[in-house]
C-alpha cells in the first residue's frame, strides 16, 4: 500500500504543490488512469472512485464511446465558434433536447456549471425585467463572483466583501414553504433551486416542496431555475431530477456529467425565455465546440443504451441500504437519490473521508462538515459497493478522529517545510 509520505516522492506531485495556485487542498496521490468506476495512482494502486470527477463522471472512466468520439472528432474539428454552425454541434443539440423536459427546446452552450449560471442569472433578467432573486441556505452555485452571489456559504463570499453582489438575493429555508411564499414577490426574476442540494448535504427537495415552488413562480410571474449542474444525467435515478416531481422548469443549469468528462456546461430554457435576451448580449469563445458535442452526443446515447437513469435508481437503493445496515453510532443518517448519496455522521466527517482513501482506497467526498458524500459512477458494480459498504464499517469503528487530526497537522506542517 502507497503510504502519504512515499507519494510525497512523486515529481509529478512535487510539481503540483510547487506551481498550482494554491486554492486546492491536495491529496498525497496521483492519479494516471481510470475505467469505470476504479482508478489508478502512479504506483499502480487502484481506488474506486465515489468522487468521480464531482460527479462528471457518471457513465464511468474513459468511456469507451466518449474515447473514440473524441478521437475521430480530433481528427476533423476541434474548434469552431457558435456563429459558424457545425454538423456535431446541431447533432449534440437534438440529443440534448430530446431528454430535456418538454418545452426546454433553447439551449445556451457554454463550457461549465457556474458559466451555465452566469448564463441563467441574465437570461432571467431579460426574460422578467426584474433583479431580484430568491435562493437557499446550505444552496451552492457555484465561484465565480456572478454566482457567488446565489450561494450560500459564507466562506466562499467573504474573502470578497462587496465584490458579491448578493443584495437582490432573498436566501430562504430550503424545504421552507412558509419562507418561500413569503420571499417571492412581483419583483422576483428567478427562483434558483437545487432539485438535491448537494454541497449543502446531499439534501433531496419534497415532491410538495418542488411542486409548491413551481406553482408560486408562475403565480407571481417569475422563472423557476432548477440547478441540474450534479442531478442530471441519470445521477438520481431518473434523467434529470426534476422528472421525480413531475415539475418543468423555465429554464435548468447543466454541466458535469453531460459530455462524459469533457468540460461543458449549457442552461437549456423555454423559447419564451430565450428569445428575450437580445443578440450579443451574451456569449463564449468555447462553448459549443465540436470535440466537446461529439463526446456529449456519445455520452447521451450511452446512457440511454445502458439504462443509466434504471442503473442508478437500483443501485442506489441498494447502496443505502447497505449503509442503514451498518451498526454504528456515529451515524445520525443515511439519505439521497439515485447514486447521490450522503451519511451524516455525529462527529466531523474529514477523518473517515481521509482514511478510506489511505487505508482502504476509497475516494469519497465532504458535503458539509459532517456528512460522507458517495457520489460513484453509475458504472459501478454491486460487488464494488459492497467493498466500500465494508470499508466505510471498518473506518467508522477504527478512526480516532483526534489522533487522526493530529496526523494532519503534522503532514501539514511538513508539507510547508518542504515547499
Amino acid at each position: 500500500m502507497t503510504t502519504p509520505e512515499a507519494a510525497t516522492q512523486s515529481k509529478w506531485l512535487d510539481a503540483e504543490l510547487k506551481y498550482d495556485s494554491g486554492v486546492y487542498n491536495k491529496h498525497h496521490v496521483v492519479m494516471t488512469r481510470g475505467l469505470s468506476a476504479t482508478v489508478w495512482d502512479e504506483t499502480g494502486r487502484s481506488y474506486i472512485d465515489c468522487v468521480a470527477g464531482y460527479g462528471v463522471a457518471n457513465i464511468g472512466h474513459s468511456h469507451p464511446d466518449v474515447v473514440k468520439a473524441i478521437k475521430d472528432q480530433a481528427d476533423r474539428l476541434i474548434v469552431m465558434p457558435q456563429t459558424l454552425p457545425n454538423d456535431k454541434r446541431a447533432e449534440f443539440l437534438t440529443e440534448l433536447v430530446g431528454v430535456l423536459p418538454q418545452g426546454l427546446d433553447r439551449v445556451f452552450l457554454c463550457n461549465s456549471g457556474t458559466e451555465a449560471m452566469e448564463a441563467a442569472k441574465k437570461f432571467a433578467i431579460t426574460g422578467t425585467g426584474r433583479k431580484r432573486f430568491v435562493s437557499f441556505r446550505r444552496g451552492f452555485s457555484g465561484r465565480s463572483l456572478g454566482a457567488l452571489a446565489f450561494t450560500w456559504e459564507p466562506k466562499y463570499r467573504e474573502p470578497f466583501g462587496d465584490a458579491v453582489d448578493n443584495k437582490n438575493v432573498d436566501f430562504v429555508t430550503y424545504g421552507n414553504i412558509e419562507e418561500l411564499r413569503a420571499a417571492i414577490t412581483d419583483q422576483t426574476a428567478a427562483v434558483i433551486m437545487e432539485p438535491v442540494q448537494g454541497e449543502g448535504g446531499v439534501r433531496p427537495a419534497s415532491i410538495e416542496f418542488m411542486q409548491e415552488a413551481r406553482r408560486l413562480t408562475k403565480e407571481k410571474g417569475a422563472l423557476l431555475i432548477l440547478d441540474e449542474i450534479q442531478t442530471g444525467f441519470c445521477r438520481t435515478g431518473k434523467f434529470f431530477a426534476c422528472e421525480h416531481s413531475g415539475v418543468i422548469p423555465d429554464a435548468m443549469t447543466l454541466a458535469k456529467a453531460m459530455a462524459g468528462g469533457l468540460p461543458v456546461g449549457a442552461l437549456a430554457m423555454t423559447a419564451e425565455v430565450a428569445d428575450r435576451m437580445p443578440a450579443g448580449g451574451h456569449g463564449t469563445t468555447f462553448g459549443g465546440n465540436p470535440l466537446t458535442m461529439a463526446a456529449g452526443v456519445a455520452a447521451i446515447r450511452a446512457m440511454k443504451r445502458e439504462g443509466m437513469a434504471e442503473q442508478a435508481r437500483e443501485k442506489g437503493a441498494y447502496f443505502m441500504e447497505k449503509l442503514r445496515a451498518i451498526q454504528s453510532p456515529k451515524i445520525r443518517e443515511v439519505r439521497g437519490l439515485g447514486l447521490m448519496i450522503g451519511v451524516e455522521l455525529k462527529e466531523k466527517s474529514a477523518p473517515y473521508i481521509h482514511a478510506l482513501e489511505h487505508d482502504e482506497g476509497v475516494l469519497s467526498l465532504q458535503a458539509t462538515p459532517l456528512v460522507v458524500r458517495f457520489l460513484p459512477p453509475i458504472t459501478i458494480s454491486r460487488e464494488q459497493i459492497d467493498t466500500v459498504v465494508a470499508a466505510f464499517e471498518r473506518v467508522l469503528g477504527s478512526v480516532n478522529p483526534r489522533a487522526e487530526r493530529q496526523a494532519e497537522l503534522a503532514q501539514g506542517a511538513e508539507d510547508k517545510q518542504t515547499e
